[in-house]
């Protein structure tokens, strides 16, 4: 199943931050923020992208009565504020940390359209994970307008199966070894965290999972 929530299948990281090319490397710096410290706001110049090295950035907005509305979680690995390489000059979203140990790579926006234009490869990882961060939106969207709140859940879960998962070869269980809390899956699928904590006990009384902290397994004959 191709990932309709996360950037599955490249660590971008490891493709794009500028470390990787000799003509930037000396001359970039990675910045390290702490739980809770913005990275950007609202409104703020939109004149740089960003790549996580570690940890874990919060993408959302505020609604014109003051909710936070949760656009994306992202981890390690992955890219944000990438609207700014499509012309956007001012930020209409936040992006926040939610770890107390997260480093950020951050990439000018001239830098980034170098980098673009002199390497083939690059530039493709680029649009493919842009392409690929509208399907995730879109499909967000259908998912929160039309599927009740257990169902949102249990295709999110198979999502997190496709991204961070395996199978056991002694019991055949598909084993999720992830790194979000229950606080991060409800805000991503639209619901409050005791709903999620009430739906995973109900689907571990249905015998469809087992879970603790770390790691939820979907049982074989489940799955």
């Amino acid at each position: 199943m191709q990932s309709l929530w996360f950037f599955d299948d490249v660590n971008l990281f490891k493709v794009l931050c500028p470390h990787k090319f000799k003509a930037f490397k000396n001359e970039h710096d990675f910045c390290a923020y702490r739980k809770k410290d913005y990275i950007y706001f609202e409104a703020d110049s939109a004149n740089k992208v960003y790549l996580i090295e570690k940890g874990k950035v919060k993408i959302g907005y505020y609604s014109e009565d003051g909710n936070e509305i949760i656009k994306a979680i992202l981890t390690k690995g992955e890219l944000f504020g990438e609207k700014a390489i499509l012309g956007d000059d001012m930020r209409d979203e936040f992006a926040q940390s939610i770890d107390n140990s997260t480093s950020i790579c951050p990439i000018g926006v001239d830098t980034m359209h170098d980098l673009m234009r002199n390497n083939q490869t690059f530039s493709f990882k680029v649009y493919k994970f842009i392409g690929l961060k509208f399907k995730k939106l879109e499909r967000r969207l259908q998912l929160l307008l039309f599927k009740d709140t257990k169902t949102r859940l249990v295709e999110f879960l198979d999502e997190l199966c496709t991204d961070y998962g395996y199978d056991c070869d002694k019991t055949g269980d598909h084993v999720i070894k992830h790194p979000y809390t229950q606080k991060d899956i409800a805000s991503l699928i639209g619901t409050s965290r005791p709903t999620i904590n009430i739906l995973l006990n109900e689907l571990k009384e249905e015998n469809y999972l087992e879970f603790n902290r770390k790691e939820i397994r979907i049982l074989k004959k489940s799955a």
